[in-house]
């Protein structure tokens, strides 16, 4: 307890964290009041070994049974670290160990196409059942955009589709590419509201037999189809370029090609958009935990990593949007319809799962809340008027595209 309690008297500047270790005893560290945790202990070494790693450890803990967090649970637990660590690693001997994973960070991101289809199997060539358990029906697995925060998630997530769409600036009979198309629902959507055709790339089996799947239902497979395909690998045009949740995926050492890629793929007055998670406090590491359990070989960037290098690859930063609580929301709306749909998961995998799971969705939440992370909306063209010169046109495609989501029934999916 020795180690681990010099680690929390450093770490603890706002509210009340009570440890109770493998014998009983009850450990109190912070100044006191709001707010609260509890972190209990289950076995007398648990204690050293997060110590030692806290960003590795204190997860696989949590997943083996090692520890619990009482009432009022995880969330209040990660809530109360992630304030007191702010944008920071912690105290020295932490940010020692996270120095050492920045230093090692190109060789964990590097990412050629067959590592890449083994790390996106890893994450989302899972049960299908599982997605649907705690995800919107149109599996929309990104940053939803709250307009108001009574919003539901199916509302949000359809927002979200409506503003990136707003953004790209479609007309009818235009060929999109869709980098990273997960379950579909972005590109069946852009056919769907602009007469669009759309090609979606994926190195997910799973995702691209449901796209192909779902397109061929809806009687739009002659303007929607999904390849399983890297992106590096395209060589067709197109008018405009999309990517959703998939740039976490390129890795720092890819960026070049990626912007590279793109430049060739989009036609002389195109225009694109990539919305990816980010990092408001800087170039970092991924956090060892996640980059071991949850997305091997990911990483989120500052944005300090991805302007230089579109400039180098001579594009144009076209607009810019940073949003910054819509995921946390977004997270906690995933927290809740998992919470709801426990033992279910837990009869598709097991209890161990659970806990991963668990930690995965709380401690991303409070990363975005505390932990400066935030979302990004990167539109980029090749030439300066790929795009008009004021923002207006986003708001009036918008007003002209209402959502069909009805706000009673999408709450009460909640």
């Amino acid at each position: 307890m020795f180690l681990l309690s010099r680690l929390l008297s450093r770490l603890m500047k706002v509210g009340t964290l009570d440890v109770i270790d493998a014998d009983g005893r009850t450990h109190r560290f912070g100044p006191g009041g709001e707010p609260t945790a509890i972190l209990r202990l289950h076995d007398r070494t648990v204690a050293r070994d997060i110590a030692l790693d806290p960003a590795l450890r204190l997860g696989e803990s949590y997943m083996d049974g090692r520890i619990d967090f009482g009432d009022p649970g995880l969330r209040a637990f990660m809530d109360l670290i992630t304030l007191n660590l702010g944008w920071t690693d912690g105290e020295p001997f932490m940010r020692a160990i996270a120095a050492i994973r920045q230093f090692g960070r190109r060789l964990a991101q590097f990412n050629p196409i067959q590592r890449a289809v083994r790390n996106v199997a890893h994450h989302y060539d899972l049960s299908d059942q599982l997605y649907d358990l705690f995800l919107d029906p149109d599996r929309q697995y990104s940053c939803a955009y709250f307009e108001h925060p009574e919003d539901s998630l199916e509302r949000a997530q359809a927002q979200k589709k409506r503003h990136i769409a707003a953004k790209l600036l479609l007309q009818p009979g235009q060929r999109v590419i869709d980098i990273g198309s997960g379950w579909g629902g972005l590109a069946i959507y852009l056919a769907q509201v602009a007469d669009v055709e759309v090609t979606g790339v994926t190195l997910s089996r799973e995702q691209h037999k449901y796209s192909n799947e779902r397109a061929q239902a809806l009687g739009l497979a002659d303007r929607v189809r999904f390849e399983f395909r890297d992106f590096r690998l395209v060589e067709e045009q197109f008018d405009r370029i999309v990517s959703v949740g998939m740039f976490e995926h390129v890795g720092v050492n890819h960026y070049p090609a990626f912007f590279r890629k793109c430049r060739s793929l989009l036609k002389p007055d195109g225009v694109g958009l990539v919305h990816s998670i980010g990092r408001a406090d800087g170039p970092g590491h991924t956090n060892a935990w996640i980059r071991k359990y949850i997305f091997p070989g990911g990483y989120s960037p500052a944005l300090s990593e991805v302007i230089p290098v579109v400039e180098r690859e001579a594009l144009i930063a076209t607009d810019i949007e940073i949003l910054r609580l819509h995921y946390a929301q977004t997270l906690e709306r995933w927290q809740q319809r998992f919470a709801a749909n426990r033992d279910r998961v837990a009869e598709i995998y097991d209890e161990r799962f659970c806990r991963m799971w668990e930690f995965y969705l709380v401690g991303s939440e409070m990363a975005f809340r505390h932990g400066g992370h935030m979302n990004f909306q990167l539109q980029f063209a090749r030439h300066q008027e790929a795009v008009p010169r004021t923002r207006d046109y986003m708001g009036e495609w918008e007003r002209a595209h209402p959502i069909d989501v009805p706000d009673s029934a999408a709450a009460a999916a909640e």
